[in-house]
């Protein structure tokens, strides 16, 4: 019989906390609504008692997602479990995730607990957990340096105690698939009562094994799998989502098992987290790379056009990418235009698709072809931004080799036209210097900036992509133009709004 998996994304808690990864609460609700569709059992919305800020994100996603579990995470400790409680609390389906260390490392040095202070308090506050929501999972943080008999009693009484689910953390990457898959039989053979609940495996990828290791924990009884949308996550990463879901689906008569994940949501899923977190696709990332599907040897490539399974174990529309025989330009109109859209993976409200169809045709008078990369980029930079701060009117640039570049920027803020301008080494820091003038923000730091071409050819879009730090708030911006001083603008006015928006 196939087992069914669940899917628990990290996304948003693991994946989100991770350097570089940051999202506003807009941006988190998006994703959310996308791990909806997608079809993931549980979503990790965050940590409830980290910040405010994380408290109300995880909170409006518990109001806003009906059709998968909703967790919180928390230390076992009443006021986190509380903080959890009250964020969750209104999801149709609740969960508290729960976690304290069981190895002996983390015990003695971190927690500075003995073995029998720690159990004692994983299991009051497991009870605790249970008398607000019925579904608590437990995790025994660095599990994978435990010592089996104490972490098989800890996860006994915490069954004992109401847990639904028990994860075991490969927290710091440490384990081998060979490991992980004699662990897992060996807690499912002395574990009274595991049999009654989840079984669970969290895997990080510091030596690269991370979806080796949690496979390996599939194919040795696990029934739950924690992973994040292309393996964002601490220090290397998590488990990513997009391999495992697919390395299921593409070897059952190995793993015998599947997921209710919706697999022609996968790469849709991956650009939308891509643009939001401001990194672009890896070549060579598997399942959602450019190369992923592509075949340059000529022996590959008469392989594929005989018997495409010669060379390719899943197709490009399993994974959501698709192929086409539309053109679009100057002369399509708004229905090709939302079609293809839809093809992509894309529904749009209609003011959302009258704002990018605008742009489409802004596009259209500048270049011949709109090409599918073109689409998404425009869909993905194109995020709302509050009309209360400010909008890029116009800007001049003047700059040479032997001459100082001046910028002069004009942005609208609440119905008025501010213009300054700045000198700096090069256009685009002379531009970044006037913004900051008329936004009053000299103070932001440019931490990281990237141009990537989105299609071929002379007139081929330029996305860029910005992070600003101002303090300790962290900011992400993109922008889109076949003008690359353009571009760059708007990725910085973005990133600074957003910064605006979080005070």
């Amino acid at each position: 019989m196939t087992k069914q998996i669940k899917i628990l994304d990290t996304t948003l808690r693991d994946g989100e906390q991770a350097p570089g990864c940051s999202m506003n609460l807009e941006e988190k609700l998006r994703v959310a609504r996308q791990l909806e569709t997608l079809g993931v059992d549980v979503i990790e919305a965050g940590f409830a008692v980290s910040s405010q800020g994380d408290f109300e994100a995880v909170k409006s996603i518990a109001q806003t997602v009906k059709n998968c579990t909703v967790a919180s995470l928390a230390r076992s400790v009443k006021t986190d479990i509380d903080a959890a409680y009250e964020a969750v609390r209104t999801a149709t389906s609740p969960r508290i995730h729960l976690f304290i260390a069981t190895s002996p490392i983390h015990m003695k040095h971190k927690l500075k607990r003995s073995p029998a202070e720690v159990l004692t308090t994983a299991i009051e506050m497991t009870k605790y957990a249970k008398s607000l929501v019925s579904d608590v999972e437990f995790s025994c943080e660095d599990a994978t340096r435990s010592e089996r008999t104490f972490m098989a009693e800890v996860l006994r009484e915490v069954i004992k105690a109401g847990a639904t689910t028990v994860n075991i953390p490969d927290t710091v990457g440490y384990t081998t698939p060979s490991e992980m898959a004699d662990l897992i039989t060996w807690l499912k053979a002395n574990v009274e009562g595991i049999d009654t609940v989840d079984v669970s495996v969290h895997c990080h990828n510091d030596l690269g094994l991370a979806a080796a290791n949690t496979l390996a924990g599939v194919h040795a009884g696990a029934t739950q799998i924690e992973c994040a949308v292309n393996g964002i996550g601490e220090r290397a990463g998590n488990a990513a989502l997009e391999e495992l879901v697919m390395a299921l689906a593409t070897r059952p008569d190995f793993y015998n098992a599947t997921t209710q994940i919706d697999t022609t949501q996968i790469y849709r899923t991956s650009r939308l987290v891509y643009s939001l977190i401001g990194q672009t696709v890896p070549l060579n990332k598997p399942i959602v790379g450019t190369n992923a599907f592509l075949h340059e040897s000529g022996i590959h490539q008469h392989g594929v056009l005989e018997e495409r399974s010669t060379y390719e174990i899943m197709t490009p529309e399993s994974v959501g990418v698709h192929q086409s025989n539309m053109v679009l330009g100057k002369h399509s109109g708004r229905h090709a235009f939302e079609t293809r859209l839809a093809e992509l993976g894309y529904t749009l409200a209609p003011e959302e698709l009258n704002e990018h169809f605008e742009t489409f045709k802004q596009i259209c008078d500048k270049k011949k072809t709109v090409s599918d990369s073109d689409l998404e980029a425009i869909v993905e930079s194109r995020a709302p931004v509050n009309t209360a701060h400010y909008l890029l009117e116009n800007f001049d640039v003047r700059s040479g080799k032997e001459t100082t570049a001046v910028s002069l920027i004009s942005l609208s803020s609440n119905g008025q036209t501010l213009e300054e301008a700045s000198m700096g080494d090069g256009p685009i820091d002379a531009s970044y210097n006037a913004i900051d003038k008329i936004m009053n923000m000299e103070a932001n730091e440019l931490i990281n900036y990237s141009i990537n071409s989105t299609s071929d050819g002379k007139d081929a879009l330029g996305e860029v992509v910005v992070k600003l730090r101002n303090g300790e708030k962290l900011a992400t911006g993109r922008g889109l133009s076949t003008d690359i001083i353009e571009s760059s603008i708007l990725a910085y006015l973005n990133a600074a709004n957003k910064l605006l928006d979080v005070g």
